[in-house]
């Protein structure tokens, strides 16, 4: 059977109109801001905090918002740098390291909390260790475990300090290679079992685990406390600009800092978030620089 050319160009005008439909369709789907946050605690934990804050955020500024889940530190890293997400609730290491890969990028806001913040040394009670405003010299040649390799206050500043107080790598002074926990809730699970005699953690993780009472504090004690230092902070992306249009990292800014609901501000173990840049966090990027954390 022979199809009339006149049916042949209706039914691909047709078609044409179609995908013309579609493409218009899809062209006019709303972006979506995404955001995410290093692993610091629970993955399962976590997204039920957050998603919460995505819908704030969303009824603040008018535009679709969304949390995306990693396991990994280095993914909210690794996806900010690719554009994937373009807010991220990062720890002073990571905020300084995603920042160092987007130029452009800038902190927006910190928890108030984070302009001093502090890392607890903790240990198991066997240790016969307690609570002393010195640095725990006794720690060596103890089992020691760290959080994550790329925490600020489960790595790198315990192990600024370790350093500072020892001269010697955490490998040196503890005898055996850095152990990492993962994560800070982890970190105190295996102080508190005695797997490890001791370890470095957040204090506001290990304060809410007590709070909780999923840790008993006379179990896993706090043996030291260490200066203070500036940590977590929330990051934008440069492209929010051409996303969601000029002046959008401001309205950004200011509706994170009108997040007044006890719920959401629980979800980042805050009182409540303060005015950041890029100039609060130049310590911590000093450091990362000398320690190999960053470079270039």
């Amino acid at each position: 059977m022979t199809i009339p050319l006149q049916t042949v160009a209706l039914g691909c005008v047709a078609l044409l109109s179609l995908l013309t439909c579609c493409s218009g369709e899809a062209q006019a789907r709303p972006k979506v801001l995404c955001f995410t946050a290093i692993p610091d605690d629970d993955p399962t934990l976590l997204t039920a905090k957050y998603t919460p804050v995505a819908d704030y955020l969303a009824e603040a500024l008018g535009v679709p918002v969304e949390y995306v889940p990693v396991t990994e530190y280095q993914d909210s890293v690794l996806l900010f740098e690719n554009g994937d997400v373009q807010l991220a609730w990062f720890g002073g290491l990571t905020g300084v390291q995603a920042r160092h890969r987007v130029p452009g990028a800038c902190a927006v806001v910190q928890g108030e909390e984070d302009a001093q913040f502090y890392s607890y040394f903790i240990a198991h009670r066997d240790t016969g260790l307690t609570r002393s405003a010195e640095f725990p010299a006794v720690l060596a040649g103890r089992r020691f475990t760290f959080g994550s390799q790329e925490s600020t206050s489960g790595r790198l500043m315990p192990e600024f300090f370790i350093r500072q107080h020892t001269n010697q790598a955490p490998s040196e002074f503890f005898g055996h290679p850095n152990a990492y926990a993962g994560s800070h809730d982890r970190t105190v699970e295996l102080v508190a079992s005695g797997v490890f005699e001791a370890g470095a953690v957040s204090y506001t993780k290990y304060d809410r685990l007590v709070r909780e009472g999923r840790v008993d504090p006379d179990v896993c004690r706090v043996i030291w406390q260490t200066p203070a230092y500036a940590d977590y902070n929330f990051t934008a992306h440069p492209t929010l600009e051409d996303d969601f249009g000029a002046g959008f990292t401001e309205r950004l800014r200011a509706a994170l800092l009108q997040l007044r609901a006890p719920h959401l501000l629980a979800a980042f173990e805050r009182q409540r978030l303060i005015a950041a840049n890029n100039d609060d966090f130049a310590g911590i990027a000093r450091l990362a620089r000398e320690l190999g954390f960053v470079r270039g």
